[in-house]
């Protein structure tokens, strides 16, 4: 098509540090590239402050407007310039192709197996480190023993899919044992063989604990959560639909609360909807509140007509846009449990960064963490990745405080939704 491969993704940097990067995006179409680029950019620890999309089905063009969040780690340009290019269709293959090829087979999980020397705020910085190497957490099993150390099994993936190599893999370990120092005892990287299927079964959360997490009371109580000093109450998020606007699309008009990620949770429903983003504009926020006008077809190539599709996605819609995330702490006999939970794509992908911004928020607090894990938990509806942490008591945070435990929630949700 006369296109270089240099062209597809484009990323120019801001001249000062308070300009937006613009990353443009000129490539095939494919179902569900939108939710894709979004969830990389999410991972590099990115939020979109504006986003224009256009396709006619064979070919897109998106501009992605991105900020670093203050917490976030330095990014890394050029490797988000080649993840990007690797979710992007090429454009040596034909639209035929492109569309009717199966889905690429998931990346091998490795085993990362940490021996420390426990400390408060420890799980954190392995978790940055790992962020740096650009490696993903796909589960988490931490194990304290008795004599003051622990032993952290991750089970992850690589972004740079390059731990099939001895090079890579010595390279990982030497990385976090310099960047650790003494508190590190041993490390070691694997394949991961027959225990993470053991822990890619569902978790038996409680009953008690599984109704409270993911109720509709939860989503009535965060309705009027304070957001900061210019934002009283979390205004109710609206989502319109309208056919006489386009002879073509349904136009979805959405208004809610700015909130990091909102690019990525509104793309994973559509994809997930079977709903194909044929225009679009994320505008920027005002007074820390978006305006979205999205143009929009069903799979089929059709508006969306019938009224109990439009009531569906639009109530899918407000439900996500309102609590992406659901938090709540509970106790688990004498211990004290905090209780983080996110939707899972249809395609088995978590929402990226939840482990690192709940471990950041909670060292930020000075609150220990005894023991963590990351399960997956199914209801109806669908599937939820559970992020379970044990926290350890302590004279600054005395679990048994509601004061305290209404802060832990408080701080951990503000971290999530980059409030």
């Amino acid at each position: 098509m006369g296109m270089l491969w240099d062209d597809v993704v484009v990323i120019r940097q801001g001249r000062d540090p308070d300009e937006p990067c613009v990353v443009t995006v000129n490539c095939p179409d494919k179902a569900g590239l939108g939710c894709d680029l979004c969830r990389i950019i999410l991972e590099f620890g990115l939020r979109i402050t504006r986003a224009d999309i256009s396709t006619d089905g064979r070919w897109c063009y998106i501009v992605y407007w991105v900020v670093p969040h203050p917490s976030s780690l330095k990014v890394d340009w050029e490797s988000l310039k080649t993840r990007l290019l690797s979710a992007c269709p090429s454009f040596l293959f034909s639209y035929h192709f492109n569309q009717q090829s199966t889905s690429p087979s998931p990346p091998p999980i490795y085993l990362l197996k940490v021996w420390i020397i426990d400390q408060k705020g420890l799980l954190h910085d392995i978790n940055e480190i790992l962020c740096n190497l650009q490696l993903i957490i796909q589960r988490v099993k931490v194990m304290p023993t008795p004599d003051g150390r622990a032993l952290d099994l991750f089970f992850i993936t690589d972004g740079m899919e390059l731990l099939h190599t001895k090079k890579r893999q010595d390279y990982v370990c030497e990385y976090l044992m310099d960047a650790l120092g003494e508190r590190c005892i041993s490390s070691e990287l694997q394949l991961a063989g027959p225990e993470y299927g053991h822990l890619q079964g569902f978790s038996s959360l409680p009953p008690a604990f599984a109704e409270e997490l993911f109720s509709s009371e939860l989503l009535d109580k965060v309705s009027v959560h304070p957001l900061s000093q210019d934002m009283t109450t979390l205004k109710k998020p609206t989502v319109m639909m309208d056919n006489s606007m386009s002879p073509a699309h349904s136009l979805l008009q959405i208004q809610c609360v700015d909130q990091k990620g909102l690019c990525y949770d509104i793309m994973r429903i559509s994809k997930d909807s079977d709903i194909k983003v044929a225009y679009g504009r994320f505008s920027s926020s005002v007074k820390g509140f978006r305006n979205i006008e999205l143009f929009v077809k069903q799979i089929d190539g059709e508006k969306i007509i019938d009224p109990e599709s439009q009531k569906t996605l639009c109530s899918c819609l407000k439900e996500e846009m309102l609590h992406p995330l659901r938090v709540i702490i509970v106790n688990r006999g004498p211990d004290t449990e905090l209780l983080v939970a996110n939707p899972v794509e249809l395609c088995g992908k978590g929402r990226p960064r939840v482990f690192y911004d709940v471990t950041l928020a909670l060292k930020a607090l000075g609150v220990f963490i005894f023991s963590a894990e990351v399960v997956r938990h199914s209801t109806q509806e669908r599937q939820w990745e559970v992020y379970r942490f044990l926290l350890d008591e302590s004279r600054e945070f005395p679990l048994s405080s509601s004061q305290a435990r209404s802060q832990i929630v408080d701080k951990v949700r503000r971290t999530l939704m980059g409030w």
